[in-house]
């Protein structure tokens, strides 16, 4: 089984980087008031927007460009090597939530807005205390005649202040469903948090007696199979960030002298550097695997998404506190951005859940093909 990029995902990537390391600016983000001032965007998301990457993943009968998940880490792989502030992880959440759960109508009338760049969206599941995995969501929907209102809380929604609207998970006849709702809606009201992330937005939400309207192919598989690839897509984002920070600690080792001698020129430096390379070259496989196995359908998908999330977020986290270590006092101060890369690292690993829980979730799995097989 050969797992060898093609010319075609090389330069799909090349395309992105260049453009992403000319356009990123986080210069905005290396001041402390940007820990309580949120910074303003610029048109870097409408930019992105216009290059069709919000489409990549969708379908072409909805207007998208129908590439593969391959595809998709490529580009989603560099926003995480340049910490890109944009909303393409909730556009793509909500656009799978849409395209896993919504009627034929609704993804004829939307997912080509999103496609095209004119619609943004997010998607709301963690509960107030931000679980996604629990048995209560934190919101509920209730029906009256042909309709439908949202009440309650979502917590730690990724980039809702800049979408047009917002998919819900909510309680709903003994179980969960899936409802749009407008971000501008009457009695939703949104509260940006303090994150550790600063160059990622998260909200919370709250809903009196908001307006929906309900996604009515969703069952009790849709949310492992949304998660399954905001797996992929946070592993990508880990896996190149992990990259990069290797990448800067090797540069400054280099350059950095102590005693006469470049700091790299020392066992200790070369060995810590070496093992977090070796680690990031697993990270970065475990990821294109997944963006395989996810792209082909193969049976243990769920599996490799999973295992990829989890020992990406981890590995990306290993490799931003050696990072820190190689550059030493400096590697933290507000002008230098690898306290950026330290904070992604470590809210990639809880946004959906830490590597523990995505472990357990593979030994569950993994008990329930036992079980079947006996």
């Amino acid at each position: 089984m050969d797992f060898t990029l093609s010319e075609d995902h090389l330069a799909l990537r090349d395309s992105a980087r260049t453009f992403l390391s000319k356009e990123v600016r986080l210069e905005p983000y290396l001041k402390p008031e940007a820990n309580e001032k949120p910074v303003e965007r610029d048109g870097l998301w409408k930019a992105m927007q216009n290059l069709g990457w919000a489409g990549i993943a969708i379908p072409e009968a909805y207007g998208g460009l129908g590439m593969d998940y391959i595809d998709l880490v490529m580009v989603v792989g560099e926003t995480g090597r340049t910490l890109a502030p944009s909303g393409l992880f909730g556009t793509l959440a909500g656009a799978w939530a849409i395209e896993r759960c919504g009627s034929e109508e609704q993804k004829l009338a939307l997912l080509p807005q999103v496609s095209a760049g004119e619609l943004s969206l997010a998607l709301a599941v963690a509960d107030p205390n931000g679980d996604v995995n629990g048995q209560s969501h934190g919101a509920t929907a209730a029906k009256t005649g042909d309709s439908w209102t949202l009440n309650g809380e979502k917590s730690f929604v990724v980039e809702a202040g800049g979408a047009d609207k917002i998919v819900v998970m909510a309680d709903v006849d003994g179980g969960s469903g899936f409802f749009i709702v407008d971000a501008t809606a009457q009695g939703l009201a949104m509260e940006r948090l303090d994150w550790r992330d600063i160059t990622r937005h998260v909200s919370r939400i709250t809903f009196n007696n908001v307006a929906a309207e309900r996604l009515p192919q969703a069952d009790g598989d849709s949310w492992a199979w949304i998660r399954d690839r905001l797996y992929l897509v946070l592993a990508a984002e880990s896996a190149a960030g992990a990259e990069q920070a290797l990448e800067d600690a090797v540069a400054y080792a280099k350059e950095r002298v102590a005693f006469g001698r470049p700091i790299g020129a020392y066992q200790s430096i070369k060995h810590d550097l070496a093992e977090v390379a070796g680690g990031n070259e697993c990270a970065t496989a475990g990821v294109q695997y997944a963006a395989w196995a996810l792209s082909e359908n193969t049976p243990d998908a769920s599996k490799a998404a999973a295992i990829a999330q989890s020992y990406a977020s981890e590995q990306y986290c290993i490799s931003t506190f050696r990072n820190i270590q190689v550059f030493g006092a400096i590697g933290f101060t507000w002008e230098m951005r690898n306290h950026l890369f330290y904070k992604r690292a470590r809210t990639n690993s809880e946004l959906l859940g830490t590597p523990r829980e995505q472990r357990e979730q593979l030994v569950q799995i993994l008990e329930n093909e036992q079980k079947q097989a006996a």
